[in-house]
């Protein structure tokens, strides 16, 4: 498979290692990047990224590939899908694929017009074996009926670090940490639960990377654990001097229109961290983890265990295992055809969430998403000029 490449990132730099583990003939003909943070990673497995072209149109237009990749900061997605999509090209964006609801009702118009097969989402975690044994858990009946869900996202304070000193510590350029980072476990949660998220209520803030809070105010002087994931386009130092504008931990509380609920909590400064769930249902109880590797399904009327399975972390996988399986069948889908398990109507769905989600936030009131719905549905009827 032949792709070209808009915003050659550290994400698909790592990619484009990881399509060539799963098809030698994965091959990059071009570029367009002013500063293509995933080059090394390129380079350091003998993976060439083709030519350099001076604007996203001059890559697109040169043509000679199967897929054009977009992997530039959020807020240039929605230009860069649009582009692919007039030239007629089959698109790959990296989640998330707009970082506004604005700009979420302008990708749902494109979508009306070009079809959504023509886009595909790096919503990896779909592609997780953990993922796909528990929609097998539900699917069978194990759980009955949803009713509740618990869920988390935590991440290791160097990773919460690197948010601080990113590009995406701003949320004119990511949406917020809640779209960029979160939208993952939203959109399978969204997934699981087989219904839209209705109404949003959601607290949070930035308490940890503050200045009061620097260990140097301690005499500790090593931060070299702040500093251990390099930052990309537009990177800072500081970090709990951080200028940027995104959270550092938040809570929401989720209804769903079938009338599930659900609570979701993420800290960005987790030494132990997790990014686990328990699912409630009439019959059953799902418990899993996607970092800890593991998933156990219990029977409510036996109260005996259902299924316990465990998950070994793979070596080339950064998502317990989705990495290699998304490649596979994404390079499957463009080369052969066949289904692919998320698409980007479940992105847009899983962003209006997020953004949702922040909305509550700043408001502190209760967020009916019921009016954005309406628009968003509409928005596929309009053909874009």
């Amino acid at each position: 498979m032949r792709v070209a490449i808009i915003g050659l990132g550290f994400r698909l730099g790592y990619l484009g290692h990881v399509f060539r583990e799963m098809d030698p003939d994965f091959q990059i003909v071009g570029y367009h990047d002013p500063a293509p943070a995933g080059m090394a990673v390129l380079e350091s497995h003998g993976i060439s990224a083709g030519k350099s072209y001076d604007s996203a149109e001059a890559l697109v237009k040169a043509g000679g590939y199967d897929l054009l990749m977009v992997g530039s900061p959020n807020h240039l997605h929605l230009d860069h899908i649009r582009l692919g999509l007039q030239t007629g090209v089959k698109v790959f964006s990296e989640k998330p694929i707009v970082s506004s609801i604005e700009q979420t009702y302008q990708m749902a118009a494109l979508m009306g017009q070009y079809g959504h097969d023509s886009l595909l989402v790096g919503l990896v975690l779909r592609y997780a074996p953990l993922y796909r044994d528990l929609l097998a858990a539900r699917d069978s009946g194990q759980l009955g009926k949803i009713v509740s869900i618990e869920a988390a996202e935590h991440i290791f304070p160097y990773h919460g670090a690197f948010f601080m000193r990113d590009w995406r510590r701003y949320e004119k350029w990511s949406g917020s940490f809640m779209l960029e980072k979160c939208c993952h476990d939203l959109d399978l949660y969204n997934g699981l639960i087989g219904a839209r998220p209705e109404r949003v209520a959601s607290f949070g803030g930035r308490k940890t990377f503050v200045p009061a809070n620097d260990p140097r105010n301690e005499g500790v002087n090593d931060l070299s654990l702040y500093h251990r994931k390099p930052s990309g386009w537009n990177g800072s130092d500081k970090v709990f001097d951080s200028d940027g504008d995104i959270i550092d931990y938040q809570v929401a509380i989720i209804e769903y229109a079938n009338g599930v609920g659900m609570n979701f909590h993420t800290n960005l400064n987790a030494p132990d961290q997790f990014r686990r769930f328990a699912v409630f249902g009439t019959k059953g109880q799902a418990e899993g983890d996607f970092i800890r590797g593991f998933l156990k399904v219990t029977d409510v009327l036996s109260e005996k265990r259902v299924t316990e399975t465990e998950y070994k972390a793979t070596a080339l996988s950064q998502h317990y295992g989705a990495d290699e399986k998304m490649a596979e069948e994404v390079i499957a889908h463009v080369m052969k055809g066949g289904p692919l398990p998320v698409s980007p109507l479940d992105a847009l769905e899983a962003g209006i969430l997020a953004l949702a989600t922040d909305d509550a936030r700043r408001t502190r009131q209760v967020v009916d998403l019921r009016p954005v719905w309406d628009r968003y549905d509409n928005a596929f009827a309009r053909k874009v000029a």
